[in-house]
């Protein structure tokens, strides 16, 4: 069993709480940087959502 597998085993039911908690870390780097790597940051965070849901990359 993958990490990511485990993961979304402990935040099934959870899944509106991790998409903040993302959105909240994203938020921080971005803070942290200034904003210079905000797109960079933007893609990993939809990324990673997209992982949570279990939908395919787009």
């Amino acid at each position: 069993m993958s990490m990511m597998d485990k993961l979304k085993q402990m935040l099934k039911g959870h899944e509106s709480q991790a998409e903040k908690a993302v959105d909240k870390g994203g938020d921080m780097v971005d803070d942290r940087t200034q904003g210079k790597y905000s797109n960079h940051v933007d893609t990993a965070q939809e990324k990673l959502k997209d992982q949570l849901r279990d939908q395919p990359p787009q």
